[in-house]
């Protein structure tokens, strides 16, 4: 097991998490602030340590995770897939669990673009035949 791991990206929509694990008691600090202090909500910290959790390493990692852009759930989306990229970088035997619960892949789904000539991205303006 290494002292710490390299910092790891993940993202989501237009989120980007910057996690790095070093060897601890299960901290976890987003933008230099408790998790709880930054999410506001114990169910969304839960959600962020569940990969944790699935590769049985809870309580043995501090994560210190930086994230910028987005919207609220794209972050929490970008700062678990930076921390399972973390542990499998730390731990290669961990990707099969961690991919099996889904924390490896990375969601494309964005939100597509306004189109000229059009009020939103797929909406057109009301057609009127006479």
């Amino acid at each position: 097991m290494t002292i710490s791991t390299p910092i790891k990206v993940g993202r989501r929509k237009t989120a980007v998490a910057r996690a790095q694990l070093t060897a601890g008691n299960g901290t976890v600090t987003i933008n230099g602030k408790p998790a709880l202090d930054f999410l506001k909500k114990e169910e969304h910290v839960k959600n962020i340590m569940q990969p944790f959790k699935v590769s049985g390493t809870e309580g043995t990692f501090n994560a210190h995770i930086k994230v910028v852009g987005g919207g609220f759930r794209g972050q929490i989306d970008a700062i678990k897939l930076a921390i399972a990229r973390s542990l499998i970088a730390n731990n290669e035997e961990l990707k099969p669990a961690l991919r099996k619960s889904g924390f490896v892949t990375r969601d494309p789904r964005m939100v597509e673009r306004k189109k000229y000539g059009r009020p939103k991205a797929r909406k057109r303006f009301q057609f009127s035949k006479r």
